[in-house]
């Protein structure tokens, strides 16, 4: 018995090792890889923008992740921060409203889609993949409706456009991206609350066993309702600075956000099947993924071959979480 319990330690420490691991070592070859076949690569403008271009994303992961922790998915993400994109950019151009109260109409409109998606998984009893996947439909046809299949442009809305494309001074850092400041205000909070709340206890817990976690005295259905209206309002609120930075809300943003939110939560160690992994992985792979994408950029690569190697990337993701989770025992 001793020697089983033993060994059981052993696989868990090797597989937490592997998730912490394969993706600050894929990252590092990533970025000497790209560095070796192109000189621009490490100039400062070059990664202050992979930064500030992906700053939508690991927001967008957070929220994912989220929602992976709990043995969930939420697919409707990319559709959601389109949407919140153009809402908010409308309130402002269109119907005159000030940029906070666009911002907070906005977000709580993400919030209301996330607990939709939480209210069919939990008491309509659908899959979070088929009710996330039919929000992710319909949030696109309403950004299509909503919009008329045309962009809202935000020039001379400096007071938004500044969340995407301005740049504050730091002491240290000198010139940061506004941006990035956001995306890391939202990680640090997030990892706080999973790290060192009950809330956070009860995530992993409903997501290591939901039945468990229940007779454990867990409010399951509260919980998952937050993770889930958590995740629609970080998906606003990604969609509003994508907004911000392409200076106008376009019908089609963000599509495909969320296979790349998904990819970078697996990538930086958040399992599939729940209970395993944190914030500060998940947007370590987001990293892996907006270096790839740049480098292939750099390397003018065609854009049928992108997508290919990104959707390569999603597959050797899940596989090596299977694998790992089989070293694991579980």
């Amino acid at each position: 018995m001793t020697s089983h319990v033993r060994d059981l330690s052993w696989q868990v420490v090797v597989g937490g090792m592997l998730r912490r691991g394969i993706v600050l070592i894929v990252l590092v070859g990533l970025m000497t890889y790209f560095a070796s076949q192109s000189d621009r690569f490490f100039q400062s403008r070059n990664l202050v923008n992979i930064l500030e271009q992906n700053a939508a994303l690991m927001i967008v992961t957070v929220g994912m992740t989220l929602t992976m922790l709990i043995a969930g998915i939420d697919l409707s993400v990319g559709s959601v921060a389109a949407l919140a994109g153009a809402i908010s950019a409308g309130l402002i151009v269109n119907n005159g409203f000030s940029f906070e109260v666009s911002v907070v109409v906005t977000l709580a409109l993400g919030f209301a889609i996330g607990l939709l998606n939480g209210g069919l998984i939990i008491w309509g009893k659908l899959p979070p993949f088929i009710a996330t996947l039919a929000m992710l439909g319909i949030g696109r046809g309403l950004t299509l409706l909503y919009t008329e299949g045309r962009p809202i442009s935000l020039n001379g809305v400096d007071q938004y456009t500044f969340y995407g494309r301005g740049d504050v001074t730091l002491p240290v850092f000198g010139q940061t991206p506004v941006s990035v400041l956001v995306a890391l205000a939202v990680v640090m909070i997030v990892s706080v609350i999973l790290s060192a709340t009950r809330f956070g206890l009860h995530i992993y817990a409903i997501g290591g066993s939901e039945e468990t976690a229940r007779l454990a005295g867990v409010p399951v259905t509260r919980v998952k309702m937050i993770v889930y209206g958590s995740s629609g309002m970080l998906a606003a609120l990604g969609g509003m600075l994508l907004t911000a930075r392409l200076f106008s809300a376009q019908p089609q943003a963000a599509v495909g956000m969320e296979l790349d939110a998904i990819a970078a939560a697996v990538l930086g160690g958040v399992s599939l099947f729940g209970g395993v992994g944190n914030v500060i992985g998940a947007v370590t792979g987001g990293l892996l993924i907006g270096v790839l994408s740049n480098g292939m950029n750099l390397l003018r690569l065609a854009s049928f071959l992108q997508q290919m190697i990104q959707g390569t990337v999603l597959v050797v993701a899940v596989a090596i979480d299977m694998i790992i989770k089989r070293i694991e025992g579980v």
